[in-house]
């Protein structure tokens, strides 16, 4: 498990706009401070007109109508949050400064009473339980039963719900968050920028001996989730593991402990989303557009999930970038850098339709073209004027010819029409890896 510094809480109540602190614990912190904006910048900028799927219909605004009383600087996790709750769905802007940290104190902090991870490997190491039955069914007091316990104790605390017509944007180069998972659930017109996120880590994932004949352990917390909302922009955002990289997870019943889930997940009926000039980098299951194949989620999902993602730059991934199911993903401009341990980039899910036009990829020695696309149901991909290590590729022929048992089918039967500027596949590197990311907002 692991063990982090230590720091303040304070817990904070608003009323008119101001915070009144209830309770404070180790170093104080300051409450948010409301700033008038006196010119127009990054915070006050709206996506532009066709720039994606966000710009349909209404468009997205984000916060830039705030008044003074709802523009907010903020330093702290509870800062943060407190801005985010005050004013119900009147636009706001919240102002990152710095580095938040949201992972709260340690892990130990968040553990139920009871709660002993050495109980737990006991309890369900294969060679005892066996790999057949799962752990939903183990009661409160079982080990599983406080794992879940101290879960929902670190679920409460780095997860932060984000209202309507709000508009978080980063100061400067070095704004973000340490361990927080935005949820963008249910609302409309968000907008996210200038922010680097370094992925939340699970302290207590849960082992499924049926995930795979070897069991896995599976984590929760994606550095953002759009969950069922509409129009939503993220732009210029650095998505990473940070000081932990998988390579530093130990592993436990011969299974990595994986403590990362995404870095950004679109799923349960989102629509309307602009992925803009992110950097999506050091990750393995990376992004989702649409999360299950189940006829439940396919009766909320289909006719929806329409995203686009441009100019991103998606660096020494595994898997997932994305992969889809019944949306109409539009991804162009985008540069994949692929390193070690290099799945795929696109999965090609249920009923998706993809088009992946005009992205360049450089691959290592030894990754061949075809495992860029990645067939995991039958849906038909549009996939034109993509360049790989900066020779012109037909990304669905290469992948057909390099994997005939999971052949793919071309033509996915729309045409994008909301895109800005379209830059040639042969410039995107040059253009992409400079100007991608947090700390480079024009």
């Amino acid at each position: 498990m692991r063990t982090q510094k230590c720091h303040g809480r304070v817990i904070a109540a608003l009323v008119g706009g101001t915070a009144l602190a209830l309770a404070v614990t180790g170093t104080a912190s300051a409450s948010p401070s409301v700033r008038p904006a006196h010119r127009a910048g990054p915070d006050r900028q709206v996506l532009p007109a066709r720039d994606g799927w966000a710009a349909y219909g209404t468009g997205t605004t984000g916060g830039a109508a705030a008044d003074a009383a709802h523009v907010y600087t903020v330093t702290t996790w509870e800062q943060f949050k407190a801005a985010l709750a005050d004013g119900g769905s009147a636009p706001r802007i919240v102002r990152v400064k710095g580095l938040i940290d949201a992972d709260g104190p340690d892990c130990a902090s968040f553990a139920a009473p009871g709660y002993d991870f050495d109980a737990y490997l006991r309890t369900y190491d294969p060679a005892v339980w066996g790999r057949t039955r799962t752990l939903d069914a183990e009661p409160d007091d079982s080990p599983e039963g406080l794992r879940r316990a101290s879960a929902a104790h670190q679920d409460a605390f780095v997860k932060a719900a984000v209202p309507a017509n709000t508009t978080i944007v980063g100061i400067g180069r070095d704004a973000g968050f340490k361990g927080a998972s935005l949820q963008i659930q249910g609302v409309d017109n968000v907008i996210v920028r200038n922010l680097t996120f370094e992925s939340p880590l699970d302290c207590f994932p849960q082992w499924d001996p049926t995930d795979t004949a070897d069991g896995n352990w599976n984590s929760e917390y994606d550095s953002a989730v759009v969950h069922g909302s509409t129009h939503v922009w993220m732009d210029h955002n650095t998505f990473t593991d940070g000081e932990h990289p998988d390579s530093t997870l130990p592993s436990y019943y011969g299974r990595i402990y994986q403590q990362h889930d995404g870095e950004l997940d679109i799923v349960k009926g989102a629509d309307l989303v602009t992925a803009s000039w992110n950097v999506f980098e050091d990750h393995d299951k990376t992004i989702l557009v649409g999360n299950s194949d189940s006829a439940a989620t396919a009766a909320v999902d289909r006719g929806h999930l329409k995203v686009t993602f441009h100019h991103n730059l998606f660096r020494n991934l595994v898997e997932r970038a994305p992969r889809v199911r019944f949306g109409q993903v539009d991804s162009y401009d985008n540069h994949f850098v692929a390193g070690d341990g290099y799945s795929y980039s696109y999965g090609i899910g249920m009923e998706s339709q993809l088009v992946a036009e005009h992205n360049a990829f450089t691959l290592p020695t030894g990754v061949k073209a075809g495992a860029v696309l990645k067939k995991w149901k039958d849906a038909p991909v549009t996939a034109g004027d993509n360049y790989v290590n900066g020779e012109p590729t037909d990304l669905v022929a290469v992948h057909n010819a390099q994997v005939p048992g999971e052949i793919l089918r071309s033509g996915a039967g729309w045409t994008p029409v909301l895109r800005t500027r379209v830059d040639r596949p042969q410039a995107v590197p040059g253009i992409v890896d400079h100007r991608a990311g947090a700390g480079h907002l024009r």
